[in-house]
């Protein structure tokens, strides 16, 4: 294993995991050329959306080192405000919006709520964060449940339907490769290394100057927007929300394995584990339909185990292990639990 990291990191090694990446980057863009059909595109298109959810998720969980157990409510929030200002059920002059404009003002209300909701939140330390935003999730569910005159209540909404997939795949696919662009710019920034820090250190960060309360929120809050944004996507592309589908905790718990799968805390690593959680399952339930889910849960058991740093970081150094991020959370609630009850 170790030669293998070492043959990774050097020149050749570089070279060939970038000529991968363009090979994989070309392929998805000629796919639709190559004469894919529509379902096709559209099992595309989900499986980049499941990308793009664990990306965001990685901005908190993996950068800051906060797990969130609710981030799904940022793509719920997207789907649904978009679903809205298109609906014709939801307007009352029957005129909808159109996409584009429905689309970044959902992706604007979620980024905005996270960055409220965040400054509460992320001043919890450990799993008491966690447990808030699993709260959160569950009171916007069903507040969207139960306010049936603008969300349609349990019946949900009805969106226009679009007609060309190739170019909804398209753009989703631009989206995809521009939000992994810009973390891994960020991850190479003054900021990236401030989350990290945060990460490592929160406490040492504070004393080192670093304002981890509003870095911390910035993060959650381009996490919220960009997820929410992906989540208006995904309703335009479903022609149909309703909150079982657009707020389900399986899409937390996907971008939190996808994550933990590829590379706590790395940059390629929630696309790869994200991508490989995604074809897995497919595979999965076409072989083992009854105990898909079963064989799922053991063969990731088994990888975590093998590879705690996940595929993307076990090669790389960036990447934390799970047990090792839920140490340094305890020891951040014991160093806050200290503070409050000193005399």
């Amino acid at each position: 294993m170790n030669a293998l990291k070492q043959a990774l990191a050097s020149g050749p090694g570089q070279v060939a995991i970038r000529a991968v990446v363009a090979v994989a980057l070309v392929w998805l863009v000629v796919l639709p050329l190559l004469g894919a059909s529509d379902s096709t595109l559209f099992t595309m298109t989900l499986m980049l959306t499941s990308v793009a959810v664990a990306i965001n998720w990685n901005l908190t969980g993996g950068f800051t080192g906060y797990v969130d157990f609710g981030h799904a409510v940022w793509f719920g929030l997207g789907a649904y405000v978009t679903a809205i200002l298109m609906s014709l059920q939801a307007n009352s002059l029957s005129i909808g919006w159109p996409p584009v404009p429905a689309i970044v003002v959902g992706a604007v209300v979620a980024g905005v709520l996270a960055g409220l909701i965040g400054r509460v939140t992320m001043r919890l330390k450990g799993p008491y964060f966690s447990i808030a935003m699993l709260g959160t999730f569950v009171a916007v569910r069903e507040i969207v449940r139960t306010w049936g005159g603008l969300t349609g209540g349990g019946v949900g909404l009805t969106l226009p339907p679009y007609l060309n997939r190739q170019l909804f795949y398209y753009v989703e696919l631009a989206l995809v490769v521009g939000l992994v662009v810009l973390v891994w710019w960020l991850r190479r920034t003054r900021f990236g290394a401030a989350l990290v820090a945060i990460r490592e250190d929160e406490l040492g960060a504070q004393m080192r100057g670093i304002s981890t309360t509003r870095l911390k929120v910035a993060v959650f809050s381009l996490a919220g927007a960009s997820t929410g944004l992906f989540g208006g996507l995904w309703a335009y592309q479903n022609t149909f929300v309703d909150p079982d589908i657009a707020f389900t905790e399986v899409r937390t718990i996907d971008a939190i394995m996808g994550t933990l799968l590829g590379g706590l805390g790395t940059v390629a690593g929630p696309v790869v584990g994200s991508v490989g959680l995604y074809w897995l399952r497919e595979v999965l339930w076409a072989n083992l339909l009854d105990y898909h889910l079963v064989a799922q849960g053991v063969l990731l058991i088994l990888i975590v185990l093998l590879m705690p740093r996940g595929i993307v970081g076990t090669f790389d150094r960036r990447g934390v292990s799970a047990r090792h991020l839920w140490r340094l959370r305890r020891r951040h609630a014991d160093d806050r639990s200290e503070e409050v009850t000193a005399p």
